[in-house]
Protein backbone atom coordinates (compact mmCIF):
# COMPACT_ATOMS: atom_id res chain seq x y z
CA UNK A 1 0.00 0.00 0.00
CA UNK A 2 2.74 2.62 0.51
CA UNK A 3 6.03 2.39 -0.65
CA UNK A 4 9.66 1.17 1.07
CA UNK A 5 11.28 4.47 1.35
CA UNK A 6 7.99 5.72 3.46
CA UNK A 7 8.80 3.36 6.47
CA UNK A 8 12.42 3.38 5.87
CA UNK A 9 11.76 6.74 7.17
CA UNK A 10 9.28 6.10 9.73
CA UNK A 11 11.94 3.63 10.99
CA UNK A 12 14.49 5.71 11.04
CA UNK A 13 12.71 8.73 12.95
CA UNK A 14 11.30 5.69 15.06
CA UNK A 15 14.99 5.13 15.64
CA UNK A 16 15.21 8.94 16.83
CA UNK A 17 12.83 8.14 19.00
CA UNK A 18 14.54 5.09 20.86
CA UNK A 19 17.93 6.57 21.22
CA UNK A 20 16.11 10.04 23.14
CA UNK A 21 14.55 7.31 25.49
CA UNK A 22 17.68 5.76 25.87
CA UNK A 23 19.35 8.89 26.46
CA UNK A 24 16.35 9.93 29.07
CA UNK A 25 16.66 6.24 31.00
CA UNK A 26 20.39 6.55 31.48
CA UNK A 27 20.14 10.18 33.00
CA UNK A 28 17.46 9.27 35.25
CA UNK A 29 19.33 6.39 36.46
CA UNK A 30 22.59 8.18 36.45
CA UNK A 31 20.00 10.45 39.17
CA UNK A 32 19.25 8.31 40.77
CA UNK A 33 22.42 6.68 41.78
CA UNK A 34 23.69 9.83 42.49
CA UNK A 35 26.07 10.58 39.44
CA UNK A 36 24.36 13.58 38.26
CA UNK A 37 22.58 16.33 39.75
CA UNK A 38 18.92 17.64 39.43
CA UNK A 39 19.97 20.87 37.55
CA UNK A 40 22.50 19.26 35.65
CA UNK A 41 20.02 16.69 34.38
CA UNK A 42 16.63 19.29 34.17
CA UNK A 43 19.35 21.15 31.83
CA UNK A 44 20.17 18.42 29.77
CA UNK A 45 16.88 16.56 29.23
CA UNK A 46 14.52 19.62 28.88
CA UNK A 47 15.87 20.74 25.91
CA UNK A 48 14.74 17.00 24.12
CA UNK A 49 11.10 16.54 25.50
CA UNK A 50 9.23 18.67 23.51
CA UNK A 51 11.26 17.78 20.18
CA UNK A 52 10.65 14.36 21.16
CA UNK A 53 6.45 14.63 21.68
CA UNK A 54 6.58 17.18 18.50
CA UNK A 55 8.41 14.33 16.27
CA UNK A 56 6.05 11.32 17.63
CA UNK A 57 3.01 13.75 16.91
CA UNK A 58 4.36 13.94 12.95
CA UNK A 59 5.11 9.90 12.66
CA UNK A 60 1.21 10.03 13.90
CA UNK A 61 0.06 12.75 11.62
CA UNK A 62 1.61 10.65 8.71
CA UNK A 63 -0.15 8.07 9.19
CA UNK A 64 -3.41 9.66 9.59
CA UNK A 65 -2.92 11.56 6.42
CA UNK A 66 -1.72 8.17 4.21
CA UNK A 67 -4.38 6.76 6.01
CA UNK A 68 -3.02 4.01 7.84
CA UNK A 69 -5.31 3.14 10.54
CA UNK A 70 -4.67 0.70 12.15
CA UNK A 71 -0.39 2.06 12.90
CA UNK A 72 -2.34 5.18 13.60
CA UNK A 73 -4.31 3.68 16.19
CA UNK A 74 -1.38 2.08 17.88
CA UNK A 75 0.21 5.33 18.25
CA UNK A 76 -2.96 7.09 19.55
CA UNK A 77 -2.41 5.89 23.00
CA UNK A 78 1.52 7.74 23.43
CA UNK A 79 0.14 11.05 21.28
CA UNK A 80 -3.06 11.36 24.19
CA UNK A 81 -0.56 10.68 26.76
CA UNK A 82 1.82 13.15 25.34
CA UNK A 83 -1.13 15.49 24.47
CA UNK A 84 -2.17 15.28 28.24
CA UNK A 85 0.80 16.23 29.28
CA UNK A 86 0.92 18.96 27.44
CA UNK A 87 -2.65 20.38 28.27
CA UNK A 88 -1.59 20.00 31.73
CA UNK A 89 1.66 22.24 31.56
CA UNK A 90 3.73 19.57 32.55
CA UNK A 91 5.90 19.24 30.26
CA UNK A 92 9.77 20.27 31.47
CA UNK A 93 11.51 19.06 34.30
CA UNK A 94 11.61 20.86 37.74
CA UNK A 95 15.31 20.77 39.22
CA UNK A 96 13.73 21.52 43.11
CA UNK A 97 10.24 18.30 42.36
CA UNK A 98 12.74 15.77 40.15
CA UNK A 99 13.28 13.80 43.32
CA UNK A 100 9.62 13.78 44.25
CA UNK A 101 8.55 12.48 40.77
CA UNK A 102 11.62 10.42 39.61
CA UNK A 103 9.91 7.06 39.52
CA UNK A 104 7.11 8.35 37.39
CA UNK A 105 9.66 9.61 34.90
CA UNK A 106 11.37 6.49 35.08
CA UNK A 107 8.68 4.62 34.25
CA UNK A 108 7.33 6.52 31.27
CA UNK A 109 10.58 6.42 30.04
CA UNK A 110 10.69 2.68 29.88
CA UNK A 111 6.84 2.66 28.90
CA UNK A 112 7.23 4.79 25.85
CA UNK A 113 10.73 2.89 25.55
CA UNK A 114 8.95 -0.78 24.91
CA UNK A 115 6.24 1.29 22.72
CA UNK A 116 8.79 2.21 20.66
CA UNK A 117 10.58 -0.94 20.11
CA UNK A 118 7.76 -2.97 19.68
CA UNK A 119 6.04 -0.25 17.33
CA UNK A 120 9.80 -0.46 15.59
CA UNK A 121 9.34 -4.15 14.59
CA UNK A 122 5.88 -3.21 13.35
CA UNK A 123 7.25 -0.85 10.76
CA UNK A 124 10.33 -3.10 10.17
CA UNK A 125 7.29 -5.83 8.89
CA UNK A 126 4.99 -3.59 7.10
CA UNK A 127 8.57 -2.01 5.34
CA UNK A 128 9.32 -5.81 4.35
CA UNK A 129 5.59 -6.57 3.51
CA UNK A 130 5.99 -3.33 1.09
CA UNK A 131 9.41 -4.30 -0.34
CA UNK A 132 7.60 -8.09 -1.04
CA UNK A 133 4.34 -6.25 -2.77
Amino acid sequence: MFGAGYWILVILLNIGLIVLQVFFTIFYSDLSCDYINPIDLVNKLNPYLRPEMALHAFITLTFLLTGNWFTLFLNLPIVAWNANKLRNNDVTLDATEIFRTLSKHQRESFFKLGAYLLLFFWYLYKMIAALID
